[in-house]
This record gives C-alpha cells, structure tokens and sequence, in this order.
C-alpha cells in the first residue's frame, strides 16, 4: 500500500483527488439533480415526472422574458463598462508617469470595493440613490437646478444605479488582472517600437492588445458569467427580490422567485438549466471568436 501511494504513476492523482471530490460534490451532482428535478413536479411529499412541461412553461412566462431581457442588457453594459475602464486603468498605473506611491496607493483604492460586503455595498448605493432631498445623488443633480428624482423607481435610472454599483465593486479587481497581464509584456517590445518611431496609440494597438489576448479573453469569460448570473446587488439594492414593475429582475432573481418564495422547485431547476445553458453557448461562440480553440500550426 505504501509503493502504490508513493508511485510517481499515482502521485498526481492523489494531489488532485480533494479537487475532484470537492468539484464533484458541489457541482457536478447538484447540477445533474438539478437536470433531473427540471422535469419533475415537486411538491411537499410527492414528486410527479413532467418532461419538458417546465421548459414549455418558459416559453409563454412573460415575466421570465423580462428577466432575461435585464439579465442580457446588465450583462452587455457591464462589459462595455468594465472592459475598456479598468483596461486603460491599467495602463495608466503601469505607465512610467505613475508614481511608485501614488500607484500603490490608486490600487490599493481601487481594489478595496471588491473586499465590500454586497449588504453594505447595496445599502450604501441605494441611500446614494435615494428618493428624498436630502438624497447624495439628488442633491448633486440639485445643484444644476435639476428636481429630485426617484431613481430605483424608474427603468432607466434604476439600471443606472445599478450599472453604479457593478462599476464600483468591479472595476479594481478587472484592473489588477490587466494590470498583472501588463506587467508580463516585455520591455524590449516597446523598446523596439520606439527605435521604429511608432507612437503611443501604436503600441498600444499593436503590442499591448494583442499580447493582453489571454487576459482579456479571460476578463470577457467571467464578465459574461457575472453578468448573467447577477443577483445579489439587485436584490441588496432594491431591498429585496420585488422590484416595481420587475426593473431589476435577472434571471437568478426570477429563480429564486419560484424555488424559494412560491417553492415550486422543479420551475427554478427549469430556470438554472435555461441559464447555464445560455452562459455555456455565449461562452463558448466567444471563445471560439477569440480562438482559444485553434491549434498551433506547425512551424
């Protein structure tokens, strides 16, 4: 027992056994239960096989409809936002215009939000968007003889809040991966440039682009996910899961709508299946957008 243990054959397979059982017991059975109860029925004691009844159920939901719809549009916004931002961020910290205490201190800044509890975040975003007076967003827009405005009740206004908020916690931890991808680029590159008399916009295009590929395909992958699968900072937001006229319900808001507020499990199981689904397919069209899965041809 102890040779089989120490072999170099099984070594690696021991390491990565905690892995696969953690990955295993917290991913892959709930989400295969999760495909099973998707075509069931469940109530208190009685579980009924229905097919594809809670998918077709879907179809005609127009309130899911609406979910979807603020769940894609976050989703778009978000990567508009917290793309471009942080990426010039970014450069403007590793730029050799930044100081070294001055650098230190603008990510230290700027990352902090990310370590902000969502509860305490929310909270202080939906003071800041506040329908009274004394409100700080309506006193800003007071100062440009603008009336206050009710902001979380409003469509427009209410995504802005949120598009806020996402920009806020994010944007440090988006930088610091760009950051770290911008800080693996080889001096000598840009040095070359120079000597070629290539100018700043150049570089940025023809250099730092296209050697920040893996980064930015990373950054776009988990953006995509996040923004989907956004939840908890419209719910903090809106104090709660019941927005007017739904302006801030996603997709996992409407699931846990039906799983844990109406307890109609198989529904919710319908609605995680529909969302890891779109996730995957959008996903996975983006990474074969970028490439990932080309091979290397052969020099």
């Amino acid at each position: 027992m102890k040779g089989f243990l120490y072999s170099k054959k099984v070594a690696p397979y021991v390491f990565i056994l905690p892995f696969v059982l953690t990955f295993a017991g917290f991913w892959i059975v709930p989400l295969f239960k999760s495909g099973i109860m998707s075509t069931e029925k469940i109530l208190p004691g009685q579980i009924q096989f229905t097919g594809l009844y809670n998918f077709g159920r879907l179809l005609g939901d127009r309130v899911f409809m609406v979910a979807v719809g603020n769940s894609f549009k976050y989703m778009l916004f978000t990567l508009l936002l917290l793309i471009p931002v942080p990426l010039l961020l970014a450069c403007l910290v590793n730029s050799k215009v930044a100081k070294g205490t001055v650098t230190g201190f603008f990510k230290s800044s700027l990352f902090i939000p990310a370590l902000t509890s969502v509860v305490v975040a929310g909270t202080i975003f939906r003071l800041i968007f506040g329908e009274m007076d004394t409100a700080l967003m309506n006193r800003f827009i007071g100062l440009f003889g603008i009336e206050p405005v009710k902001w979380l009740k409003g469509a427009g206004t209410g995504f802005a809040a949120l598009l806020s908020l996402a920009l806020w916690r994010w944007c440090g931890v988006n930088m610091m991966y760009f950051l770290s991808g911008l800080q693996s680029i080889p001096e000598d590159y840009y040095e070359a440039a120079s000597i070629d008399g290539a100018s700043s916009w150049q570089k940025f295009i023809k250099i730092t682009i296209p050697q920040l590929k893996p980064t930015i395909v990373y950054v776009l992958t988990i953006s995509i996910y996040g923004g989907l699968a956004m939840f908890n900072e419209s719910y903090m937001l809106y104090s709660g899961n019941n927005s007017p006229n739904n302006i801030g319900l996603t997709i996992v808001g409407y699931l846990y709508r039906q799983g844990i507020e109406k307890n109609d499990m198989g529904y919710a199981s319908a609605v995680g299946v529909v969302l890891l689904v779109l996730v995957l397919t959008i996903n996975i069209l983006q990474l074969i957008a970028a490439g990932t899965f080309k091979k290397e041809e052969d020099k």
